[in-house]
């Protein structure tokens, strides 16, 4: 008898156990595992296309029918780097992460990191950076760049912009 109470005991603590490998507050398995790093992948080498040019944001039009043009277009920039990385200025945030596109029209933005600075009203900041995640494809046409995002979500165009010193 004490022996099956042991067995309850313990098929009791699975769950409990479980549960404390969930990420905090969500509810949800924390899958976080460290990688090496010489493990970790270095960016595949970017196309000749975009690589070494620089954009601004001139509208996000959504599949919904919103159009969203940002007051100041230079402040809503991508610069894709020769060596896969990429400089964005999300309005009054910056940061850096990595592109990649290995197959024609395909590209892949991220992970970022940015600056967290609270930006004014009417900042498409959370919007562009939010679709800059989800980017899958490109089109290069009549000299304006055009992101596509995954299903469709929406279009991103934008017109050359000024390399920024470094």
């Amino acid at each position: 008898m004490r022996a099956s109470s042991s067995w309850y005991l313990g098929v009791g603590l699975v769950p409990l156990m479980l549960c404390c490998a969930c990420t905090p507050g969500t509810g949800q398995h924390s899958k976080v595992a460290a990688i090496p790093e010489e493990k970790v992948a270095a960016p595949a080498p970017a196309t000749d296309e975009l690589s070494g040019s620089a954009w601004q944001l001139v509208r996000i039009q959504s599949m919904d029918d919103s159009v969203y043009t940002p007051d100041e277009r230079r402040h809503y920039t991508l610069e894709f780097g020769t060596d896969g990385s990429i400089a964005v200025r999300a309005d009054c945030n910056r940061g850096r992460g990595t592109w990649n596109a290995e197959s024609a029209n395909q590209l892949l933005i991220g992970p970022l990191a940015l600056t967290r600075a609270m930006c004014g009203p009417g900042s498409l900041h959370d919007r562009f950076v939010a679709d800059l995640g989800f980017v899958r494809s490109y089109i290069l046409q009549d000299g304006m760049l055009h992101l596509a995002t995954m299903a469709d979500g929406a279009i991103l165009d934008f017109e050359p912009a000024a390399l920024e010193p470094q």
